[in-house]
């Protein structure tokens, strides 16, 4: 038991590292070696979990997708109206992003480069089933704009990640009523 402890604090020592050194450094400016330095082991160790560099970080980001959404559609259900359903939904999504900077940086990195391979980004997208199931019942209830989800989720849903980058800048800090406005201009922005 104490072996296969040991076998997941490596694991997880290494998806924190490459957390960390993609956040700071960018996808292309973190080797192998950074990684395995700041996980404390040895390069070689990072092969006996991952194929290679892409792997390791197409597997982190499916990690932490699955956590973002976990908690994102942990108290949604799918009995509310449209409207309810999209506010607790969003407000999920901004109380992750204040909590999780971490892991909201680096979805953020993985989302908007292409450091991700194309059946990782798909496996992504499916995590977001739930918010995608609620918009297609809004096209279909005419209370979203019958548009493209990318659209839908560049509107409402990417603004989050530019003010999640301010405030990490302290250029501005997300308060209560920064994202009771936010949610309002995101509502706005989808509906019909």
């Amino acid at each position: 038991m104490a072996k296969l402890q040991k076998s997941i604090d490596k694991r997880n020592a290494l998806v924190k590292a490459t957390i960390t050194l993609v956040n700071n450094n960018g996808f292309h400016a973190t080797p192998m070696s950074k990684i395995a330095k700041m996980a404390n082991v040895s390069p070689a160790t990072i092969y006996l979990y991952f194929e290679n560099k892409q792997d390791l970080v197409n597997q982190t980001y499916l990690e932490v997708k699955s956590k973002y959404t976990d908690f994102v559609f942990e108290t949604y259900t799918t009995n509310t109206s449209v409207i309810k359903g999209f506010e607790l939904i969003w407000k999920r999504i901004a109380v992750f992003n204040s909590n999780e900077s971490e892991y909201a940086f680096f979805l953020n990195q993985c989302n908007n480069t292409p450091i991700i391979d194309e059946p990782s980004r798909k496996e992504g997208i499916k995590h977001l089933q739930p918010l995608l199931d609620l918009w297609e019942r809004g096209k279909q209830e005419g209370v979203i704009k019958p548009i493209s989800d990318y659209i839908l989720y560049a509107y409402s849903i990417n603004p989050l990640s530019f003010l999640m980058m301010a405030q990490k800048q302290n250029e501005f800090e997300l308060t209560g009523v920064h994202i009771d406005a936010a949610f309002v201009t995101a509502w706005d922005s989808i509906k019909i």
